[in-house]
Protein backbone atom coordinates (compact mmCIF):
# COMPACT_ATOMS: atom_id res chain seq x y z
CA UNK A 1 0.00 0.00 0.00
CA UNK A 2 1.17 3.52 -0.82
CA UNK A 3 -0.05 7.03 -0.03
CA UNK A 4 -0.73 9.78 -2.59
CA UNK A 5 -0.09 12.50 0.03
CA UNK A 6 2.53 10.84 2.29
CA UNK A 7 3.61 14.20 3.74
CA UNK A 8 0.36 14.30 5.74
CA UNK A 9 1.40 11.18 7.64
CA UNK A 10 3.34 13.56 9.91
CA UNK A 11 -0.03 14.17 11.57
CA UNK A 12 0.34 10.72 13.12
CA UNK A 13 2.76 12.36 15.59
CA UNK A 14 -0.32 13.76 17.32
CA UNK A 15 -1.32 10.22 18.33
CA UNK A 16 1.49 9.64 20.89
CA UNK A 17 0.90 13.21 22.16
CA UNK A 18 -2.75 12.38 22.83
CA UNK A 19 -1.73 9.11 24.50
CA UNK A 20 0.60 11.08 26.80
CA UNK A 21 -2.15 13.55 27.67
CA UNK A 22 -4.53 10.70 28.44
CA UNK A 23 -1.99 9.05 30.74
CA UNK A 24 -1.41 12.40 32.43
CA UNK A 25 -5.15 12.76 33.09
CA UNK A 26 -5.27 9.23 34.52
CA UNK A 27 -2.35 10.02 36.85
CA UNK A 28 -4.12 13.11 38.21
CA UNK A 29 -7.30 11.12 38.79
CA UNK A 30 -5.27 8.48 40.65
CA UNK A 31 -3.90 11.16 42.98
CA UNK A 32 -7.43 12.37 43.59
CA UNK A 33 -8.51 8.85 44.52
CA UNK A 34 -5.69 8.60 47.05
CA UNK A 35 -6.66 11.93 48.65
CA UNK A 36 -10.34 11.05 49.04
CA UNK A 37 -11.09 7.75 50.77
CA UNK A 38 -14.64 7.71 49.47
CA UNK A 39 -13.36 7.69 45.91
CA UNK A 40 -11.04 4.81 46.77
CA UNK A 41 -13.97 2.83 48.12
CA UNK A 42 -15.92 3.48 44.94
CA UNK A 43 -12.95 2.30 42.90
CA UNK A 44 -12.76 -0.95 44.90
CA UNK A 45 -16.47 -1.51 44.43
CA UNK A 46 -16.20 -1.07 40.71
CA UNK A 47 -13.66 -3.88 40.40
CA UNK A 48 -11.12 -4.60 37.68
CA UNK A 49 -13.64 -5.17 34.86
CA UNK A 50 -15.32 -1.80 35.25
CA UNK A 51 -11.94 -0.11 35.62
CA UNK A 52 -10.65 -1.55 32.35
CA UNK A 53 -13.93 -0.87 30.59
CA UNK A 54 -13.57 2.88 31.07
CA UNK A 55 -10.47 2.81 28.85
CA UNK A 56 -12.22 1.12 25.90
CA UNK A 57 -14.03 4.21 24.44
CA UNK A 58 -10.86 6.39 24.47
CA UNK A 59 -8.85 3.58 22.84
CA UNK A 60 -11.46 3.20 20.11
CA UNK A 61 -11.57 6.95 19.57
CA UNK A 62 -7.77 7.05 19.31
CA UNK A 63 -7.87 4.22 16.75
CA UNK A 64 -10.50 6.14 14.78
CA UNK A 65 -8.29 9.22 14.76
CA UNK A 66 -5.30 7.18 13.55
CA UNK A 67 -7.27 5.64 10.69
CA UNK A 68 -8.70 9.03 9.74
CA UNK A 69 -5.22 10.55 9.50
CA UNK A 70 -4.21 7.66 7.24
CA UNK A 71 -7.31 8.39 5.12
CA UNK A 72 -6.30 12.05 4.80
CA UNK A 73 -2.98 10.88 3.30
CA UNK A 74 -5.03 9.17 0.53
CA UNK A 75 -3.97 5.50 0.67
CA UNK A 76 -3.79 3.50 -2.56
CA UNK A 77 -3.41 -0.21 -3.14
CA UNK A 78 -3.37 -2.74 -5.99
CA UNK A 79 -6.78 -4.39 -6.00
CA UNK A 80 -8.78 -6.48 -8.47
CA UNK A 81 -11.47 -4.35 -10.09
CA UNK A 82 -13.70 -4.52 -13.15
CA UNK A 83 -11.73 -3.71 -16.27
CA UNK A 84 -12.11 -0.25 -17.78
CA UNK A 85 -12.15 -1.63 -21.30
CA UNK A 86 -15.38 -0.23 -22.68
CA UNK A 87 -15.59 -1.91 -26.10
CA UNK A 88 -15.36 -5.55 -27.18
CA UNK A 89 -15.38 -6.42 -30.89
CA UNK A 90 -16.44 -9.97 -31.73
CA UNK A 91 -14.95 -10.86 -35.13
CA UNK A 92 -16.71 -14.06 -36.19
CA UNK A 93 -15.95 -16.35 -39.11
CA UNK A 94 -19.00 -17.12 -41.32
CA UNK A 95 -17.10 -18.91 -44.09
CA UNK A 96 -18.28 -22.18 -45.58
CA UNK A 97 -15.78 -24.20 -43.53
CA UNK A 98 -17.66 -23.14 -40.37
CA UNK A 99 -20.44 -25.53 -41.44
CA UNK A 100 -18.22 -28.48 -40.50
CA UNK A 101 -19.65 -30.79 -37.85
CA UNK A 102 -16.49 -31.67 -35.93
CA UNK A 103 -17.92 -29.31 -33.28
CA UNK A 104 -21.51 -30.24 -32.49
CA UNK A 105 -23.92 -29.35 -33.91
CA UNK A 106 -21.75 -27.33 -36.31
CA UNK A 107 -18.85 -24.94 -35.88
CA UNK A 108 -20.98 -21.92 -36.75
CA UNK A 109 -23.89 -22.93 -34.49
CA UNK A 110 -21.58 -23.60 -31.56
CA UNK A 111 -19.81 -20.27 -32.04
CA UNK A 112 -23.14 -18.43 -32.20
CA UNK A 113 -24.33 -20.02 -28.95
CA UNK A 114 -21.05 -19.31 -27.19
CA UNK A 115 -20.99 -15.71 -28.42
CA UNK A 116 -24.47 -15.13 -26.98
CA UNK A 117 -23.38 -16.63 -23.66
CA UNK A 118 -20.33 -14.36 -23.64
CA UNK A 119 -22.45 -11.26 -24.34
CA UNK A 120 -24.85 -12.19 -21.56
CA UNK A 121 -22.01 -12.27 -19.01
CA UNK A 122 -20.60 -8.86 -19.92
CA UNK A 123 -21.28 -5.81 -17.71
CA UNK A 124 -24.16 -3.73 -19.02
CA UNK A 125 -21.92 -0.71 -19.60
CA UNK A 126 -19.67 -2.69 -21.98
CA UNK A 127 -20.26 -1.81 -25.63
CA UNK A 128 -20.04 -4.83 -27.93
CA UNK A 129 -19.74 -4.78 -31.71
CA UNK A 130 -19.93 -7.70 -34.14
CA UNK A 131 -17.89 -8.15 -37.32
CA UNK A 132 -18.72 -11.05 -39.66
CA UNK A 133 -16.18 -12.14 -42.25
CA UNK A 134 -15.95 -14.64 -45.09
CA UNK A 135 -14.33 -13.53 -48.39
CA UNK A 136 -14.83 -9.98 -47.11
CA UNK A 137 -15.68 -8.46 -43.74
CA UNK A 138 -18.59 -6.33 -42.60
CA UNK A 139 -19.56 -4.60 -39.37
CA UNK A 140 -22.99 -6.22 -38.88
CA UNK A 141 -23.62 -4.54 -35.54
CA UNK A 142 -21.97 -1.32 -34.39
CA UNK A 143 -20.82 -1.30 -30.74
CA UNK A 144 -23.90 -1.10 -28.54
CA UNK A 145 -25.20 -1.91 -25.07
CA UNK A 146 -28.44 -3.34 -26.49
CA UNK A 147 -28.18 -7.11 -26.03
CA UNK A 148 -31.23 -7.87 -28.18
CA UNK A 149 -29.68 -6.13 -31.19
CA UNK A 150 -26.51 -8.17 -30.70
CA UNK A 151 -28.39 -11.47 -30.48
CA UNK A 152 -30.39 -10.60 -33.61
CA UNK A 153 -27.21 -9.81 -35.55
CA UNK A 154 -25.71 -13.18 -34.58
CA UNK A 155 -28.89 -15.04 -35.57
CA UNK A 156 -28.71 -13.51 -39.07
CA UNK A 157 -25.38 -15.15 -39.91
CA UNK A 158 -25.25 -17.02 -43.23
CA UNK A 159 -22.16 -18.89 -44.38
CA UNK A 160 -20.40 -17.69 -47.53
CA UNK A 161 -17.36 -18.56 -49.63
CA UNK A 162 -13.82 -17.62 -48.64
CA UNK A 163 -12.09 -16.79 -45.36
CA UNK A 164 -10.47 -13.36 -45.00
CA UNK A 165 -9.21 -13.29 -41.42
CA UNK A 166 -7.12 -10.20 -42.17
CA UNK A 167 -10.19 -8.30 -43.38
CA UNK A 168 -12.05 -9.26 -40.21
CA UNK A 169 -9.27 -7.84 -38.09
CA UNK A 170 -8.99 -4.65 -40.13
CA UNK A 171 -12.73 -3.94 -39.97
CA UNK A 172 -12.54 -4.53 -36.21
CA UNK A 173 -9.70 -2.01 -35.94
CA UNK A 174 -11.59 0.44 -38.16
CA UNK A 175 -14.52 0.19 -35.72
CA UNK A 176 -12.27 0.91 -32.74
CA UNK A 177 -10.38 3.72 -34.50
CA UNK A 178 -12.96 5.37 -36.78
CA UNK A 179 -10.56 8.20 -37.64
CA UNK A 180 -7.77 5.94 -38.90
CA UNK A 181 -7.25 5.19 -42.61
CA UNK A 182 -7.43 1.39 -42.83
CA UNK A 183 -7.60 0.12 -46.41
CA UNK A 184 -9.35 -3.24 -46.14
CA UNK A 185 -9.37 -3.97 -49.87
CA UNK A 186 -5.68 -4.38 -50.65
CA UNK A 187 -4.15 -7.88 -50.24
CA UNK A 188 -1.28 -6.55 -48.15
CA UNK A 189 -1.83 -3.57 -45.88
CA UNK A 190 0.89 -1.02 -45.21
CA UNK A 191 0.63 1.90 -42.81
CA UNK A 192 0.04 5.25 -44.53
CA UNK A 193 2.43 8.11 -43.90
CA UNK A 194 -0.45 10.57 -44.08
CA UNK A 195 -1.78 12.11 -40.86
CA UNK A 196 -4.81 10.54 -39.23
CA UNK A 197 -8.04 12.22 -40.32
CA UNK A 198 -9.92 11.81 -37.04
CA UNK A 199 -9.81 10.84 -33.40
CA UNK A 200 -9.69 7.31 -32.01
CA UNK A 201 -11.50 6.04 -28.94
CA UNK A 202 -8.36 6.89 -26.97
CA UNK A 203 -6.48 9.80 -28.56
CA UNK A 204 -2.84 8.81 -29.03
CA UNK A 205 0.04 11.24 -29.18
CA UNK A 206 1.42 12.17 -32.61
CA UNK A 207 4.94 12.66 -33.84
CA UNK A 208 6.14 15.90 -35.42
CA UNK A 209 5.55 14.48 -38.90
CA UNK A 210 1.87 13.84 -38.08
CA UNK A 211 2.18 10.05 -38.18
CA UNK A 212 0.47 8.14 -35.42
CA UNK A 213 2.94 6.90 -32.84
CA UNK A 214 3.41 3.17 -32.47
CA UNK A 215 2.45 2.13 -28.96
CA UNK A 216 3.50 -1.01 -27.02
CA UNK A 217 1.46 -4.13 -27.86
CA UNK A 218 -1.44 -4.64 -25.48
CA UNK A 219 -1.27 -1.09 -24.07
CA UNK A 220 -4.62 0.16 -25.44
CA UNK A 221 -7.12 -0.15 -22.59
CA UNK A 222 -10.42 0.93 -24.16
CA UNK A 223 -11.11 -2.02 -26.47
CA UNK A 224 -10.18 -5.59 -27.34
CA UNK A 225 -10.90 -7.88 -30.29
CA UNK A 226 -12.05 -11.46 -29.93
CA UNK A 227 -11.42 -13.39 -33.15
CA UNK A 228 -13.39 -16.62 -33.54
CA UNK A 229 -12.46 -18.71 -36.58
CA UNK A 230 -11.14 -22.05 -37.79
CA UNK A 231 -7.99 -20.19 -38.77
CA UNK A 232 -7.76 -21.14 -42.46
CA UNK A 233 -7.32 -17.88 -44.37
CA UNK A 234 -7.92 -18.24 -48.11
CA UNK A 235 -8.12 -14.63 -49.29
CA UNK A 236 -7.78 -11.00 -48.21
CA UNK A 237 -5.01 -9.23 -46.31
CA UNK A 238 -2.29 -11.24 -44.61
CA UNK A 239 -3.61 -12.12 -41.09
CA UNK A 240 -0.19 -11.77 -39.50
CA UNK A 241 0.37 -8.38 -41.14
CA UNK A 242 -2.96 -7.12 -39.79
CA UNK A 243 -2.09 -8.57 -36.40
CA UNK A 244 1.05 -6.42 -36.41
CA UNK A 245 -1.11 -3.38 -37.16
CA UNK A 246 -3.29 -4.24 -34.16
CA UNK A 247 -0.13 -4.63 -32.06
CA UNK A 248 1.13 -1.23 -33.23
CA UNK A 249 -2.14 0.29 -32.02
CA UNK A 250 -1.86 -1.53 -28.67
CA UNK A 251 -5.03 -3.58 -29.25
CA UNK A 252 -5.08 -7.09 -27.80
CA UNK A 253 -6.56 -9.82 -30.00
CA UNK A 254 -7.84 -12.94 -28.26
CA UNK A 255 -8.17 -15.80 -30.73
CA UNK A 256 -10.53 -18.76 -30.42
CA UNK A 257 -9.89 -21.70 -32.72
CA UNK A 258 -13.04 -23.67 -33.59
CA UNK A 259 -12.62 -27.20 -34.91
CA UNK A 260 -10.04 -29.95 -34.78
CA UNK A 261 -6.47 -29.99 -36.08
CA UNK A 262 -7.08 -33.26 -37.93
CA UNK A 263 -10.08 -31.64 -39.61
CA UNK A 264 -13.06 -33.18 -41.36
CA UNK A 265 -14.35 -33.68 -44.91
CA UNK A 266 -16.92 -31.06 -45.89
CA UNK A 267 -19.08 -31.19 -49.00
CA UNK A 268 -19.74 -27.82 -50.61
CA UNK A 269 -21.49 -27.16 -53.96
CA UNK A 270 -20.80 -30.66 -55.29
CA UNK A 271 -17.18 -30.70 -54.13
CA UNK A 272 -15.46 -32.21 -51.12
CA UNK A 273 -12.65 -30.60 -49.19
CA UNK A 274 -10.84 -31.14 -45.91
CA UNK A 275 -11.23 -28.29 -43.43
CA UNK A 276 -8.97 -28.23 -40.38
CA UNK A 277 -7.94 -25.82 -37.68
CA UNK A 278 -4.90 -23.63 -38.38
CA UNK A 279 -3.69 -23.24 -34.80
CA UNK A 280 -0.29 -21.84 -35.73
CA UNK A 281 -1.75 -18.69 -37.31
CA UNK A 282 -4.15 -18.04 -34.43
CA UNK A 283 -1.43 -18.58 -31.83
CA UNK A 284 0.86 -16.16 -33.67
CA UNK A 285 -1.86 -13.48 -33.88
CA UNK A 286 -2.45 -13.75 -30.13
CA UNK A 287 1.27 -13.63 -29.35
CA UNK A 288 1.90 -10.58 -31.54
CA UNK A 289 -0.88 -8.58 -29.87
CA UNK A 290 -0.26 -9.81 -26.30
CA UNK A 291 -3.60 -11.58 -26.34
CA UNK A 292 -4.21 -15.27 -25.73
CA UNK A 293 -5.16 -18.26 -27.86
CA UNK A 294 -7.93 -20.66 -26.89
CA UNK A 295 -8.82 -23.90 -28.63
CA UNK A 296 -12.37 -25.25 -28.84
CA UNK A 297 -12.86 -28.79 -30.10
CA UNK A 298 -16.49 -29.11 -28.97
CA UNK A 299 -19.38 -26.87 -27.94
CA UNK A 300 -18.94 -27.46 -24.19
CA UNK A 301 -15.25 -26.61 -24.37
CA UNK A 302 -16.06 -23.52 -26.43
CA UNK A 303 -18.46 -22.29 -23.74
CA UNK A 304 -15.81 -22.84 -21.04
CA UNK A 305 -13.31 -20.86 -23.11
CA UNK A 306 -15.69 -17.92 -23.36
CA UNK A 307 -16.34 -18.09 -19.61
CA UNK A 308 -12.61 -18.03 -18.90
CA UNK A 309 -12.07 -15.22 -21.40
CA UNK A 310 -14.96 -13.31 -19.85
CA UNK A 311 -13.31 -13.43 -16.43
CA UNK A 312 -9.99 -12.41 -17.96
CA UNK A 313 -11.46 -9.43 -19.77
CA UNK A 314 -13.68 -8.15 -16.96
CA UNK A 315 -11.35 -8.34 -13.94
CA UNK A 316 -7.89 -6.92 -13.75
CA UNK A 317 -5.51 -5.65 -11.07
CA UNK A 318 -5.32 -1.90 -10.80
CA UNK A 319 -3.77 0.57 -8.45
CA UNK A 320 -6.68 2.48 -6.94
CA UNK A 321 -7.30 4.90 -4.10
CA UNK A 322 -8.97 3.32 -1.04
CA UNK A 323 -9.54 6.48 1.01
CA UNK A 324 -13.26 5.78 1.25
CA UNK A 325 -12.65 2.47 2.98
CA UNK A 326 -10.35 4.04 5.57
CA UNK A 327 -12.86 6.85 6.20
CA UNK A 328 -15.66 4.33 6.72
CA UNK A 329 -13.59 2.36 9.25
CA UNK A 330 -12.67 5.57 11.10
CA UNK A 331 -16.31 6.67 11.29
CA UNK A 332 -17.38 3.24 12.53
CA UNK A 333 -14.75 3.24 15.29
CA UNK A 334 -15.71 6.76 16.38
CA UNK A 335 -19.42 5.90 16.54
CA UNK A 336 -18.67 2.71 18.48
CA UNK A 337 -16.54 4.70 20.94
CA UNK A 338 -19.31 7.23 21.60
CA UNK A 339 -22.00 4.54 21.82
CA UNK A 340 -20.09 2.50 24.41
CA UNK A 341 -19.29 5.59 26.45
CA UNK A 342 -22.95 6.62 26.53
CA UNK A 343 -24.09 3.07 27.33
CA UNK A 344 -21.61 2.44 30.13
CA UNK A 345 -21.02 5.86 31.64
CA UNK A 346 -23.85 8.03 30.29
CA UNK A 347 -21.39 10.52 28.83
CA UNK A 348 -19.38 11.17 25.65
CA UNK A 349 -15.87 9.76 26.35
Amino acid sequence: MTFLWPQLLWLLLTVPVLVGLYLLVLRRKKKAVVRYASLAMVKDAMGFGAGFRRHVPPILFLAALTVMIAAIARPAAVVTLPSQRSTVILAMDVSGSMRAEDVEPTRIAASQAAAKAFIEEQPRDTRIGIVAFAASALLVQAPTNNREDLYAAIDRFQTQRGTAIGSGLLVSLQTIFPGENFDVQVPEYRRSNRPSRGAAIDQESKGQDGEKKIVPPGSFQSAVVILLTDGQATTGPDPLETARIAADHGVRVYTVGVGSTEGTILGYEGRSMRVQLDEETLQTIADLTRGQYFRASNSKELKKIYEAMNAQLIMEKQKTEITAGFSAVAALLALLSVALSMLWFNRIL
